[in-house]
């Protein structure tokens, strides 16, 4: 034993500079591999969730504008049978009520477009606008 020579050992495990750099950029690699199969399988999990809800709201949706002319179309026969009017007159009377209340939505809806939505942003970009023509005027008076 004592005649033979002993082998580099390194005690304390390191590497080198260049081994522990690879290791690093390998951890990495795999942290970030991991994460973006994660996404992955999170965002199909989530687009599925996306497409139910959407497909739940247009059944919704669907079911309620049938019910709704169904309700309607209820309502007319009974009127028009309680005051023994004509289901067909009783339907115009509808139609026009409704038209009459799809103008007054319309005059509201008009009367909302002339207000600005965002004043105090115009507000912000005019003095922005106002500086940057103030300062390009004192750049060209200090040359």
């Amino acid at each position: 034993m004592a005649g033979e020579t002993m082998r580099f050992r390194n005690p304390a495990g390191h590497a080198g500079l260049l081994h522990n750099l690879v290791s690093l950029l390998n951890s990495l690699a795999g942290f970030l591999e991991s994460r973006v199969a994660l996404f992955a399988k999170e965002s199909k999990t989530a687009l599925v969730h996306v497409l139910v809800l959407v497909g739940c709201l247009a059944a919704a949706a669907f079911l309620a504008v049938f019910g709704y002319i169904f309700l309607v179309a209820s309502a007319i026969v009974g009127l028009a049978h309680t005051f023994h009017i004509s289901w067909v007159k009783m339907a115009l009377m509808a139609a026009g009520l409704h038209f009459v209340l799809a103008f007054v939505c319309v005059m509201i809806a008009r009367s909302r477009m002339h207000k600005s939505m965002f004043e105090m942003t115009g507000v912000e970009l005019k003095k922005d606008r106002e500086w940057l023509k103030n300062l390009d005027k004192q750049s060209h008076s200090t040359n």
